[in-house]
């Protein structure tokens, strides 16, 4: 997937190549935003047949180990780019997109492994940071000692995932410069060794429970990240659970989402802010996430406005790729969701270019009024009953608007339709050649469903 040549094209020699051009020295910000686009490039634009996919496949553990190692080495720069002062937009735009793009090689190197047997973790019981070495890639200096065990979770540990679910893409989709993650949620580790995880929900708001049922629960991957300053990492954890906890208990109020995504208020939790308030308790101020925010500059604001989004400005979850405090300890994917997930990324990215450059909006329907009306209607009711009620209507918070449900339902409507054809046509090319989709190749079949579909794609439309 790492070249644009011909079928005699050599992936060890266009590995080697963005190998090198990770370790290229710069002094000037364009020398190193030149260097990142073209590692991107590489990537990006490669023509998938270039290569024998039975190679791929048992060379897996090579490929993808060398990938996350090119990721690893640049973020080992990124305090040697801050002190040479080229940290300029482009770079760190450039520096987003080199990170996005070869998880996704890694990912389609994955299941192209997994298509031919080989060394790939699959099944119910699997869930985030478990299964075989591709499933779990980890960075060394922190594994060396107990190589071959399961994650050892210290208490302010920072876990990045990725849902299932289209909102989960459109999160993810919605800054300037895409991310692959919807979600972040902090650890905590009580004096009786019970491992917890603190984080803010859409549904539920601020809330705690078991980690391991957190890593069972509905993600395609999971990223572990773990502040350089380990006391401060743990005085932040048992803070923001102790803050939390009160809010669940007696007369304590409840911590509600906040669907703003704005960073100056307490009072209201989205999940990167619960994170950000932690380490800001634990520091006294001095510590605020994030260093280089996620900017919402689109131009058509009509979905944000819908849900209920205000900022212009962010924390995102995946801003912690460019953190240098935070150490990248381990990553987790599940091959067997991956595709699916990167499917509805580029869905999701199709759509709000759609709104952006042709003026689509979304328009209800009486339907869709209905199902805003009911699912507002049992935000009123117990958490009980909203766990009973949620396989057959949405679990809308006290706090969600009725346009903001109604916005989600038309997100999904119009998403899942045009992510099943896109799934049919990479199960296809599976079948036929054992690789999937190229990127360039879905988003191709993407603009022939807008041109097919004309002024009305699902609740979509130009007015």
């Amino acid at each position: 997937m790492l070249s644009a040549a011909g079928p005699q094209s050599s992936y060890e020699h266009d590995l080697a190549v963005i190998e090198r051009l990770s370790a290229t020295p710069a002094d000037k910000a364009y020398e190193l935003e030149k260097a990142l686009q073209l590692i991107y490039s590489r990537a990006a634009t490669a023509n998938l047949d270039a290569y024998d996919v039975r190679d791929v496949a048992k060379d897996a553990v090579s490929i993808q180990y060398r990938l996350f190692d090119v990721r690893m080495r640049l973020r080992d720069r990124l305090g040697e780019f801050e002190d040479k002062g080229l940290m300029s937009p482009g770079v760190q735009k450039g520096l987003r997109d080199v990170f996005r793009i070869l998880r996704y090689v890694n990912d389609m190197v994955g299941e192209v492994a997994l298509a031919q047997g080989k060394q790939v973790a699959t099944g119910e019981g699997l869930r985030g940071f478990t299964g075989g070495q591709t499933n779990t890639l980890v960075n060394w200096r922190f594994f060396a000692p107990n190589k071959g065990r399961d994650v050892a979770f210290r208490s302010g540990d920072v876990i990045l995932v990725r849902g299932e679910r289209h909102n989960s893409a459109a999160i993810a989709r919605i800054g300037d410069v895409d991310s692959q993650f919807s979600h972040v949620c902090m650890t905590y580790l009580d004096d009786g060794g019970t491992h917890f995880v603190v984080e803010s929900l859409i549904e539920d708001g601020a809330v705690f429970g078991s980690l391991a049922q957190a890593l069972d629960h509905g993600i395609a991957r999971a990223v572990l990240y773990r502040h350089k300053d380990h006391e401060l990492a743990a005085r932040a954890a048992k803070l923001i659970y102790e803050h939390v906890k009160a809010s669940r208990e007696g007369i304590g109020k409840r911590i509600l989402y906040d669907f703003s995504m704005q960073l100056d208020a307490r009072k209201r939790l989205f999940c990167s802010k619960l994170v950000r308030l932690a380490f800001d308790m634990a520091s006294d101020g001095a510590v605020k996430l994030p260093r280089y925010p996620t900017h919402i500059g689109m131009q058509n604001r009509d979905f944000l406005k819908r849900i209920g989004v205000k900022a212009t400005e962010t924390f995102a979850p995946g801003d912690i790729d460019m953190q240098k405090e935070f150490d990248l300890v381990c990553e987790w994917q599940d091959y067997t969701k991956t595709a699916s997930v990167r499917l509805q990324d580029f869905t999701c990215d199709k759509l709000f270019e759609w709104m952006d450059t042709y003026g689509y909006r979304f328009k209800d329907t009486a339907l869709i009024r209905a199902v805003a009306f009911f699912g507002r209607l049992s935000a009123y009711f117990s958490d009980s009953a909203k766990d009973i009620l949620s396989s057959i209507a949405p679990k809308v918070p006290i706090n969600m608007r009725r346009s903001a449900v109604a916005a989600v339902a038309m997100l999904h409507k119009t998403a899942e339709p045009i992510y099943r054809e896109l799934l049919a046509a990479n199960d296809a090319r599976m079948v036929k050649n054992g690789r999937p989709l190229h990127g360039n190749e879905v988003f191709e079949l993407l603009e022939n469903i807008r041109r097919r579909e004309g002024r009305h794609i699902g609740y979509l439309s130009v007015t």
